[in-house]
């Protein structure tokens, strides 16, 4: 006779009755929407939490910069064996409204803040043995900031035909500040067609410029904190109008040159004709005057009856002689 063994029979409710409870989970309850506070304000970011609170309760508040991953969060505040712990940059900015938080509310104050606090904040809490949960609670934080002045400037061709860009823009501001222009004055502002503008970039194509679209434009910052502006000015030129101009000065830089040259050539002349000429009369010249290009040398002349060299009387001997004469009444 063969005899076949056969197993126990096991209770399977009795182990799922061994099975070990995993506690009590722990719930963090936190604003689903995004909160905003203005610059300069205090912010108060309300966490609450459901756990039976033991000796080991701790609580951290922490915070991540935006566009970054939790990972890299820093802490702002622990809790722990009854006790406070500020730390961090915010340490002294950081508080909470329930001290000690053992109530199930750990709400965090942060005063006077910047607009560097706008970013994600982390409300954790850890009650061992209750690990059902991560009691994790994630709260986004934006600080308000009035747009700053903003800057603006333009580039591109400034002539009849061409196009201009004007640019604006504001180094501050939060929500981001969105940009309107528009022209200042009477003068009629430029059509439709020919400006087109980005509210978020801040720039305002203007094409087919033409001297009317000359003028001052202002370019205004808004968010909801307020709004700030600044202004240009556009001189738009006429190419055609400037070599005009420039053939017509150069003409009559010409026409002054040949006058100046002519008054001068009549100026030369009438000196000219005004200069002293040299005359010599008959009565004014002197007995020992000597006759204009000759020479003061007395020539000497040959006598053919002597042989001998004879000097002419001088003017001084002749009239030496013809006193000596006598006078014949």
């Amino acid at each position: 006779m063969t005899t076949t063994w056969a197993p126990p029979s096991r209770n399977l409710s009795a182990l799922a009755c061994a099975t070990p409870d995993p506690g009590p989970a722990v719930e963090v309850h936190v604003p689903a929407e995004p909160l905003s506070t203005p610059v300069g304000k205090t912010a108060e970011l309300t966490c609450s939490y459901s756990t039976s609170v033991t000796d080991t309760f701790v609580l951290e508040w922490s915070f991540v910069q935006p566009g970054k991953p939790i990972s890299e969060s820093h802490p702002i505040l622990y809790f722990t064996s009854g006790h406070l712990y500020p730390t961090g940059s915010m340490a002294k900015r950081a508080s909470l409204l329930q001290n000690p938080p053992t109530a199930g509310v750990a709400t965090l104050k942060l005063t006077d803040v910047r607009p560097s606090d706008t970013g994600t904040y982390l409300c954790h809490v850890n009650n061992p043995p209750d690990f059902y949960t991560n009691g994790l609670g994630l709260i986004n934080l934006t600080v308000l900031v009035p747009p700053s002045s903003p800057l603006c400037s333009q580039t591109g061709q400034i002539s009849v035909g061409g196009s201009a860009a004007l640019r604006c823009s504001s180094s501050e501001g939060a929500p981001r500040p969105v940009y309107n222009w528009a022209r200042l004055g009477s003068s009629p502002t430029p059509s439709a067609g020919s400006m087109m503008q980005d509210e978020v970039s801040g720039q305002l194509i203007l094409s087919n410029l033409s001297l009317a679209s000359s003028g001052t434009y202002r370019c205004v910052a808004t968010n909801q904190m307020g709004s700030a502006s600044c202004e240009l000015t556009l001189s738009v030129t006429d190419p055609s109008k400037g070599r005009v101009a420039g053939a017509v000065i150069g003409a009559l830089l010409g026409v002054l040159f040949l006058s100046i040259a002519a008054f001068c050539l009549i100026r030369f002349q009438k000196d000219r004709r005004k200069r002293p000429t040299e005359t010599y009369g008959g009565s004014d010249l002197r007995e020992d005057a000597m006759a204009p290009g000759l020479s003061e040398q007395i020539p000497v002349r040959a006598d053919s009856s002597s042989g001998l060299l004879e000097r002419p009387p001088s003017a001084s001997t002749v009239s030496t002689t013809k006193a000596k004469l006598p006078m014949v009444v």
